[in-house]
């Protein structure tokens, strides 16, 4: 086997202990297809541009496609990274009077960049998908509780009461956000630095924008030098999932507690929880348990990631070979996490009537009073809110005590001033209280199935655009690896 293609010109011997210190083949696997298709792209661009024959052009692609079909398991693992692996084995097959071609006018620098940036887009594309589908859950799981009453917090106390349709909307509303940056992420990162090279370009008359174009990349990143040295598309994407790692922790924590028997409001399908080997009575929420953990193992990979980069001079350092891993690492766990959430919800069972009761606990209509008294009897709202406030201190809330404690207030009974018992009943019942929350946004039911039919109009739009992106790069793909002109 030919081994040390790229150090036997300069250097000699190579230290067994740096070998493998900096090597990454074990790591690389991800990265296979996405070199061989770089590759292919790059053959095809310089047999365009006649810096290499036809015939050559043909030997290495054919060889390059049999080394695709054999899999990463063909190639050495006694090298630096999975680029050097193809490039040796492809010497082996055809010998170096025509491998040798394959790396004109590129270096690894650019030719990782791009492989990790192809990487990282059909990522978030699944990505996308698995938020898609927690979002369609959320949909359906909110249109089937839009009179659900329950108990809306503040603090992680009662507040006011809402609906468990209201409450799911805004987790998905939250969700979109999520969905907003990763799109983001994607167009900045679905640009090429191919044709970079080291980082200074190259003499060879390379045209950038076909190989782009060849790969389903969006444009290429002009300046050489920055294409290679930027993993800001990195860093982004990893900010991207952990802003949504923080979104799933905060519904999984909801979940958790909500299922504790302090709280039953719901319980977990038995296929989406554990039990314990000592106690038999248990049900844990394990999955919610290890998505509220994930959320730091990806935070992690950020906060990584950003130290790793912070001082790094132009261009192009081995330092940024100790990012790829984070970023794999997170953007799977990401992907799982919205999974296991997804199916979580499908089958969550909710406890309607637990829901119900707990609705009204704490005073969670006194807001409404306080409204009420205001809009009946022209006392401004502060003062209306301290008569409540008094109110609920007493524990006692019927128009005797409003009126005692308001007349201490505003000098007269606010009975005298137009409030009722009926206008008291009416702000403490809570369905009242919910129905009267419909402006934009609130809990109504009117109001929320008013979003709820925006929303999934959205989000066939948002499906149409995946499936786009996900033929585009099918097509680049299967263009690359066709056989006929070989």
């Amino acid at each position: 086997m030919t081994q040390n293609i790229i150090r036997k010109g300069r250097l000699m011997e190579f230290d067994e202990r740096a070998s493998r210190f900096i090597t990454s083949i074990a790591a690389d696997e991800w990265l296979f297809r996405y070199d061989i298709l770089v590759d292919l792209a790059h053959l095809k661009m310089l047999c365009k541009q006649a810096i290499i024959s036809q015939t050559t052009y043909k030997t290495l692609k054919k060889t390059l496609l049999y080394i695709n079909e054999r899999g990463y398991a063909f190639l050495p693992k006694d090298v630096d990274d999975v680029h050097v692996a193809i490039e040796t084995t492809l010497t082996d097959e055809v010998g170096p009077a025509q491998a040798g071609w394959l790396h004109v006018g590129r270096s690894r620098n650019d030719e990782v960049a791009t492989c990790i940036r192809m990487a990282v887009r059909d990522k978030l594309l699944l990505l996308k998908d698995a938020i898609l589908s927690l979002q369609s859950t959320l949909l359906k799981r909110s249109a089937e509780n839009l009179s659900t009453v329950m108990p809306g917090f503040t603090h992680l106390q009662h507040a006011q009461p809402t609906t468990l349709g209201h409450y799911l909307l805004a987790h998905y509303d939250a969700l979109e956000r999520d969905l907003t940056r990763s799109e983001n992420s994607y167009d900045r990162t679905n640009k090429s630095p191919l044709g970079a090279a080291a980082f200074a370009s190259t003499g060879w008359p390379l045209d950038r924008d076909s190989t782009a174009l060849a790969l389903g990349f969006d444009g290429i990143i002009e300046n050489s030098m920055d294409a290679v040295s930027t993993r800001d598309f990195v860093i982004e994407v990893l900010a991207t999932a952990s802003n949504l790692m923080i979104t799933l922790s905060r519904l999984s924590e909801e979940l958790i507690l909500w299922s504790t028997s302090e709280f039953g409001y719901v319980e977990l399908d038995d296929k989406f929880a554990s039990t314990s080997s000592i106690m038999p009575q248990k049900k844990n929420p394990d999955p919610l348990e290890l998505t509220r953990a994930k959320t730091g193992t990806v935070i992690g990979a950020l906060t990584a990631s950003l130290v790793i980069c912070k001082a790094l001079p132009y261009s192009y350092n081995l330092d940024l070979q100790e990012v790829t891993p984070h970023l794999h690492q997170a953007i799977n766990a990401a992907i799982d996490c919205v999974r296991i959430v997804q199916a979580v919800l499908e089958t969550l069972v909710i406890n309607t009537e637990r829901l119900a009761d707990m609705g009204s606990v704490g005073f969670t209509t006194a807001t409404e009073l306080a409204d009420t008294i205001a809009r009946t009897t022209s006392v401004p709202f502060r003062t209306a809110h301290t008569i409540v406030g008094e109110v609920v201190r007493i524990g006692k809330c019927d128009l005797d005590t409003i009126n005692q404690v308001g007349k201490r207030h505003v000098g007269k009974p606010l009975s005298l001033l137009g409030l009722t018992a009926s206008d008291v009943r009416e702000a403490l019942d809570v369905s009242h209280n919910i129905a009267k929350r419909n402006v934009t946004g609130g809990p109504a039911e009117s109001e929320v199935a008013r979003m709820i039919k925006a929303r999934r109009k959205h989000l066939r739009s948002q499906k149409r655009r995946l499936s786009l992106q996900q033929n585009t790069l099918q097509m680049m793909e299967k263009d690359l690896l066709d056989h006929s002109d070989v």
